[in-house]
C-alpha cells in the first residue's frame, strides 16, 4: 500500500500527542499496516502560535476544507472539541468518504448514532475510543474482547478531575473549595470546572459506555446525574469512619432487559476495587455473564495517553482499509430501550440527619423506614455539643429507589428531624 495520510482537526494538547505517537512510533505502525502513516494537514486557529511539537508550517492551515475535503487525505482525526460546528466537520469529512477518528465524548454522546449512520452510508469507518477513559482501551473492549458476553453491569470512575478532588478531600480532610482550586492550579481542572464537578463529563461517558455494553440507544438525558460540589469533609469523614471510600461512579446496570444509568458520589467499601483508584487516573469494573467481573484502570486523560487510543482507532481504520471492509463495523442497536422505574432500582443509602437530641426522637425517624420495610446495616448516633441536637448517620440494606425517595419526603415533615444534610448511594463489595 501506498502512504496512508491524515489530516488532523486541531493541534492541543491530545493533537500534538497525536503527531508525536505517529513520528516517533512510525516502524511499529509500519509493522502493523504494512505502510507509511503521515500527517498531511492539520487544522489550527492560529498558525505562528508556538507549538508543542515540532511541525512544518506548510502542514499547517486554517482553512477546515484543507483537511475534511482534500482527496489526498485518507483519515480525519478530530481533537478539536466542540459540538456543533465539529458535528457539521464531520458530516462533510464522512459525506467527502474519508474515514474519521474522534476524542470527542461530547459529540458522541449527543449525535454518535447519527454520525455512525452516516458513516455506514458512505463506506467509512468512525472510530472514538478516546472518548471514553483516555488511554483505557476500555469500548474495544466492549466491542471485540467482550463481544461474545452479555454485558449486565459497568461501573466506574471516568471523570479524573473528580477522582483527583475527592482524592484529596479523602486523604487530607480538606475542604471542597480548597482542593477544586489545587485543582484549577494544576490543570485538572477547568476555570468553570461545572462540567466536571457537576458530572456532566461522566455523564456523556457512561451514555456512551451503556450504548454499546447494552447494544441499546441510550440518550444522555437517560443519565440520571448529580456531582460533587455539594460534597463536604463532614460526609467523607462519617464514610470513612463506617469503612466506606467515595468516589462519583457512574452507573450502567441492565436487569430483565430493563437499564439503569446513573452518575452520582457513592460510597464504596475500602476493600472495594475501585476505592484504591485515586487521583487522575480512570477505572471501569464490567460485569459479565459469562466472564464474571473484569477491571479496566489507567490514565483517564493526557496527551499521550488520549492519543495513543486515538492512534489505535487509526490503525484500525488502516487494516480495514486493507481489507476493503471499512464502513461495516458500526452494529445498529440490537434492544428497544426500556429504563427502569425508580420502583425497579434497588440500593443501599447512606443519610446524614440532624435531629432534636430527646425521648422518642430516633424511635419516630426509624419507625419511616420499617414502614415501608427498609432496614438499617449501619448507625452512628453521635450529640452535637452545646446544643440539643444529634447528628445520626445511617447505611440502610439495599431498598427500591420509589420507596427511598419517600421515606426521605416524610423525614423533610419530620418534627424532631431539623436537617437531612446529606444522602449518597452505597455500593457493594464488588459482587452482584
Amino acid at each position: 500500500m501506498e502512504a496512508i495520510h491524515v489530516g488532523l482537526l486541531g493541534l492541543g494538547t491530545v493533537g500534538s500527542g497525536v503527531v508525536k505517537i505517529i513520528e516517533d512510533h512510525q516502524d511499529k505502525l509500519m509493522h502493523q499496516v504494512g505502510c507509511p502513516v503521515k500527517v498531511k494537514k492539520v487544522l489550527v486557529n492560529n498558525i505562528d502560535k508556538e507549538r508543542q511539537v515540532t511541525i512544518d508550517r506548510s502542514m499547517l492551515t486554517t482553512n477546515v476544507d484543507d483537511v475534511i475535503k482534500s482527496p489526498d487525505i485518507d483519515v480525519v482525526i478530530e481533537v478539536m472539541g466542540g459540538v456543533e460546528e465539529t458535528r457539521k466537520y464531520l458530516i462533510e469529512a464522512l459525506q467527502s468518504k474519508k474515514h474519521v477518528v474522534t476524542a470527542n465524548k461530547d459529540l458522541m454522546a449527543l449525535y454518535g448514532t447519527e454520525l455512525l449512520s452516516i458513516a455506514t452510508e458512505n463506506g467509512c469507518d468512525l472510530f472514538y475510543e478516546a472518548s471514553v477513559a483516555g488511554g483505557i482501551p476500555i469500548l474495544r473492549s466492549l466491542v471485540d474482547g467482550l463481544a461474545s458476553d452479555r454485558i449486565t453491569k459497568m461501573m466506574g470512575i471516568v471523570n479524573g478531575t473528580t477522582n483527583f478532588i475527592l482524592t484529596k478531600m479523602s486523604k487530607f480532610g480538606s475542604a471542597y473549595e480548597e482542593v477544586l482550586k489545587e485543582a484549577q492550579d494544576l490543570g485538572y481542572a477547568e476555570a468553570d470546572p461545572t462540567s466536571d464537578v457537576e458530572g456532566l463529563d461522566a455523564a456523556r461517558k457512561m451514555a456512551i459506555l451503556a450504548r454499546l455494553g447494552f447494544s441499546m440507544h441510550v440518550d444522555l438525558d437517560d443519565v440520571k446525574v448529580k456531582g460533587i460540589s455539594s460534597v463536604t469533609d463532614d460526609d467523607i469523614s462519617y464514610s470513612k469512619r463506617l469503612g466506606y471510600t467515595m468516589k462519583l461512579i457512574g452507573i450502567a446496570e441492565r436487569e430483565n432487559g430493563k437499564i439503569e444509568v446513573a452518575v452520582e458520589p457513592t460510597l464504596l467499601p475500602e476493600s472495594h476495587p475501585l476505592a484504591a483508584v485515586n487521583d487522575e487516573y480512570n477505572a471501569v469494573y464490567v460485569y459479565g455473564e459469562a466472564v464474571g467481573e473484569t477491571m479496566f484502570y489507567g490514565p483517564g486523560a493526557g496527551s499521550l495517553p488520549t492519543a495513543t487510543s486515538v492512534v489505535s482507532d487509526l490503525v484500525a481504520v488502516v487494516k480495514n482499509m486493507r481489507l476493503n471492509v471499512n464502513g461495516q463495523s458500526a452494529i445498529a442497536p440490537q434492544y428497544e430501550k426500556q429504563l427502569k422505574g425508580s420502583e425497579h432500582i434497588f440500593a443501599q443509602h447512606f443519610l446524614r440527619i440532624t435531629a432534636k437530641d430527646q425521648v422518642g426522637a430516633f424511635s419516630n425517624i426509624t419507625s419511616l423506614f420499617s414502614d415501608r420495610g427498609v432496614s438499617f446495616e449501619k448507625i452512628l448516633q453521635l450529640p452535637i455539643k452545646n446544643s440539643n441536637l444529634a447528628e445520626i448517620v445511617i447505611v440502610t440494606h439495599k431498598a427500591a429507589e420509589s420507596d427511598f425517595e419517600e421515606i426521605l419526603q416524610q423525614l423533610n415533615d419530620l418534627d424532631v428531624v431539623q436537617e437531612v444534610k446529606s444522602t449518597y448511594r452505597v455500593e457493594g463489595n464488588g459482587s452482584l
